[in-house]
This record gives C-alpha cells, sequence and structure tokens, in this order.
C-alpha cells in the first residue's frame, strides 16, 4: 500500500494525483490534436461523468448502421504515460477527451486547432464538500478525516488540481471563443433537456426532441449511479484520473448540500476569499447555491 505522501506530487505548483505522472505532464504539448476532437473539461467533482455520459448518449443516438457519427470517449489526456498518446493516434472515430486540466495547461495542439471545448462550472461550495468525501473513499487520495481541515485545504488551493479559483478564471479570457461552451451545473440540474439541446446545437449533432428527452433520462443521476453500481470496469478504463471505480464517483449529486457542512464562520470566509478572487469573473455571476 502507497504511504499518504506518495499519493500527490507537485507541478507547476499545482498538486496532482500520482495516476497523474509528472512525465506525461511534461509531455503534454507533443500530444497530436485532431480538429474534431472535442474536450470535456472541468475541476474535479463538478460534473465531468454527467458529461461524458450526455456526449456519449448524443453520439450514439445519431449514429447509423455504418458507423457514421461514431465517437469514442478516451480516458483523460493525464492520464497514464505518454505511451497513451499513440494509443489514441490509433482511434479512427471522434475522440470525447475528458480532462481535468486548466487552460494554461491544456495540450497546445487542442488550442491552435480550435478544438471544441465544454466547460462545466459547479458552485465551489458544494464542489469542496463533494471533494472531501471523495478524499475520503478514494485509496488513491490522503485521508483528509475532518471537514475543517479539507476546507482550509481547498481555500488555500492545496487539492488536486490546485485552487479552484485558478482553474475557474484560466477560462475567464475564453469564455466567448466559438469553440468554448459553458455550462452550470446548477443550470443543468434545473433543465437537463434545455441543455442537452444547447450541447447538441453547440456540437452540430442532430438528434430530435424525442431523442433529446431520452437522452435526459438516460443521463439522470439515478440512472447514472444505478448503472456505475451494475459495472466492474477495468483498471485502465476510467473517464477520472482519481478513480476507476464509477461507484466512488456518484455520492448525491444534490445542490445546496454545503449547508449541511459549512459553519457559519467557514461561509463567511468562503465567501470573502471568494469576493476577493472572483469579483471581476463574469463566469462566477452565473453561479447558483440554491436547488
Amino acid at each position: 500500500m502507497l504511504a499518504q505522501s506518495d499519493l500527490i506530487h507537485m507541478f507547476n505548483g499545482i498538486p496532482f494525483s500520482t495516476r497523474v505522472p509528472r512525465e506525461l505532464l511534461q509531455s503534454l504539448d507533443s500530444f497530436e490534436a485532431r480538429e474534431d476532437d472535442v474536450l470535456l473539461v472541468s475541476y474535479p467533482k463538478s460534473g465531468t461523468h454527467w458529461l461524458t455520459e450526455i456526449l456519449k448518449h448524443l453520439y450514439h443516438s445519431q449514429q447509423d448502421e455504418n458507423g457514421g457519427g461514431s465517437a469514442t470517449l478516451t480516458s483523460p489526456i493525464e492520464f497514464g504515460d505518454p505511451s497513451k498518446f499513440e494509443e489514441l493516434k490509433n482511434l479512427l472515430s471522434l475522440r470525447l477527451i475528458p480532462t481535468h486540466l486548466n487552460y494554461k495547461m491544456l495540450p497546445v495542439q487542442f488550442k491552435a486547432k480550435k478544438c471544441k471545448m465544454i466547460y462545466i462550472i459547479r458552485n465551489p461550495k458544494d464542489t469542496a464538500v463533494s471533494l472531501y468525501h471523495y478524499y475520503r473513499e478514494n485509496p488513491n487520495l490522503p485521508k483528509i478525516e475532518k471537514w475543517a481541515t479539507f476546507v482550509e485545504m481547498f481555500l488555500k488551493g492545496e487539492v488536486v488540481c490546485g485552487s479552484w479559483w485558478d482553474h475557474i478564471l484560466s477560462w475567464e479570457e475564453h469564455k466567448n471563443d466559438e469553440n468554448v461552451l459553458i455550462l452550470y451545473y446548477e443550470s443543468m440540474k434545473k433543465d437537463l433537456t434545455k441543455s442537452i439541446e444547447q450541447i447538441s446545437n453547440f456540437l452540430d449533432v442532430n438528434v430530435t426532441i424525442d431523442q433529446i428527452r431520452e437522452i435526459s433520462r438516460r443521463s439522470s443521476f439515478n440512472e447514472m449511479k444505478e448503472e456505475a453500481q451494475r459495472e466492474n470496469p477495468a483498471l485502465d478504463h476510467t473517464v477520472c484520473v482519481l478513480t476507476s471505480n464509477r461507484g466512488l464517483i456518484f455520492r448525491k449529486g444534490t445542490v445546496g448540500d454545503w449547508k449541511n457542512h459549512f459553519t457559519s464562520e467557514q461561509n463567511k470566509l468562503f465567501e470573502e476569499q471568494f469576493g476577493r478572487r472572483m469579483n471581476s469573473s463574469e463566469l462566477a455571476k452565473s453561479i447558483e447555491y440554491e436547488s
């Protein structure tokens, strides 16, 4: 069993799981992107798996008998070792590539070729709570027993993938790029059908309203959680760099669970830091904390 000190390493001042090796991070700019690559991006515990399920169903719904419209969901670009770049090169179909990297760290070819990128934002309080429980349950992360300890780490950016504020702000100047779609977790919870329609339009995937409704049903939190409990994926088949156990991924999926964890003082400190860091952020103004 790995010691807890062996589970995290620092790269460019950001904490990463050792499942995200330094060698691969150093090799990111050697990755050969394609114009039709689609990136699914988020800070950890913000809805990446939800987004991947929606896209899998979207592309499956338009796949014809000859395989037209097919897409392959890969493991995260930062998971594994540099040899994975050669494996991804051999995929013939459109590639759906998840990642928790901030904008600055993305391989340069994704930017140069203006690949489509979908970035999902979840309110930072619920994100912190969800990540806290993930730390407690995931053997690939250091054990943090006390919420008070974790929330302090989160505010300091001492958790995997670093500062939530820095991650969001790295996308701020690209929020209006034609190849970037910004989604909000809370808005998706309120009207998933509308969000799926927005995604399909962005990706130019032609689906009917009935197909959108079916995708919405199959992409509900309960449906995904039940499916995850039935699956037993291979250790190297994952859309999460932190675990291949999908049973650990789906906990509550609710909006507003932060109220059950934050004390008044913790909430005050959180709000003060949010105000300082995100005062000029247009993205931050659309974040919701209530269900």
